[in-house]
């Protein structure tokens, strides 16, 4: 299997990793997402998945905190 941002030899095993779990490449250090295992597919996370992910995080906590303050 190859990174897909930099076409780097990734050592991945089907039965070794789960669908949803995070890793990282040895040789761009990009955040890659296995999203199919059989066979493995790997989607690259961008750091604007990660901050609408975040902003989203944060709207729900300010949501949460502004219903407790009108109670």
């Amino acid at each position: 299997m190859k990174c897909p941002e930099c076409d780097a030899e990734l050592d991945l095993d089907e039965d070794e990793v789960e669908e949803g779990e995070i890793l990282s490449c040895p040789e761009c250090d990009v955040e890659l997402e296995v999203v199919q295992v059989h066979p493995v597919k790997l989607n690259v996370i961008s750091e604007e998945e990660e901050d609408e992910e975040e902003g989203e995080e944060k709207l729900v906590a300010n949501e949460e905190e502004a219903e407790e303050d009108e109670e």
